[in-house]
């Protein structure tokens, strides 16, 4: 009696490991469960950089705000479910994604090819310029105006990128200073140090419609990326989702009125 139990129990394991084995593969047959594995948890995670003003960024009393912040907020509302922030370190949003640490990243993140290989984008909902700024009344009009100027720029930055692959412009120029912020290179910029900076649009309108009697925006830039939020490569029915909710936002006019709080114009695409 006693053999015949110990080898039922032992079949049974063995079926149940069999079970579980199938169960496994099944889910990852390729089978698309995104969009119902974010309605079961009630909420979607949003990786960002905390310290990214006015996409994401701590305010005076610690909570963070921002554009992206308050269009990811509208965007749960339509989804019907909740949404949290979670700041992580820049260079690790691929594996924050893939280790689902994080559920979309969403915080003025550029469309790039590289960046097409670890993850999945929405349509892009706007787009970011390398603008440049000079003083108010300043002489220079466009690119060919900066020969033998000195130009500020970011450190690092994709500025500061789009600035060497421009060869033309970047030989001709005085001289290039870098600093460690753009507010630092902005404000140099209107105290007559430097002639011109490079900066990425978003920062820079955010920051310059605070001054606007300081700074003109030239109409002459270094390259045009599309921000979009970015998914888990195979999240395709979660995206399709984010994509209805951010076209709905656009028509309703939650999109603008968002924008307009946060740059003083519509920059929705």
């Amino acid at each position: 009696m006693r053999k015949k139990l110990v080898m039922f129990l032992t079949i049974a394991v063995i079926a149940g490991i069999l079970i579980s084995g199938c169960t496994s593969a099944n889910s990852g047959s390729g089978k698309d469960e995104s969009w119902e594995y974010i309605k079961n948890k009630g909420e979607f995670i949003v990786g960002l950089d905390d310290a990214f003003p006015p996409m994401g960024f701590k305010d005076e009393n610690g909570e963070i705000v921002g554009f992206d912040i308050d269009l990811a907020r509208e965007a749960a509302k339509i989804l019907g479910v909740e949404v949290k922030f979670q700041p992580v370190i820049w260079e690790n949003i691929a594996s924050e994604l893939s280790n689902k640490n994080v559920d979309v990243i969403w915080n003025g993140l550029s469309v790039k090819e590289e960046r097409k290989k670890n993850m999945l984008f929405t349509d892009p909902y706007m787009e970011d310029r390398q603008m440049i700024v000079v003083a108010k009344g300043s002489s220079i009009k466009g690119k060919a105006d900066l020969a033998g100027k000195t130009v500020g720029l970011q450190a690092g930055s994709s500025s500061e990128d789009a600035l060497n692959a421009d060869t033309k412009t970047k030989e001709s120029l005085k001289e290039i200073v870098p600093y460690t912020s753009n507010d630092q290179a902005l404000m140099d910029l209107k105290n007559g140090r430097v002639d011109a900076v490079v900066v990425d649009e978003v920062v820079g309108r955010y920051y310059i419609s605070k001054y606007m009697d300081d700074y003109t925006i030239l109409e002459d830039h270094f390259g045009v990326e599309d921000f979009a939020v970015g998914l888990r490569k195979g999240d395709k029915a979660f995206a399709a989702e984010l994509n209805k909710a951010l076209k709905q936002l656009k028509e309703n006019g939650k999109a603008e009125e968002i924008s307009i709080k946060w740059f003083g114009e519509n920059v929705i695409k």
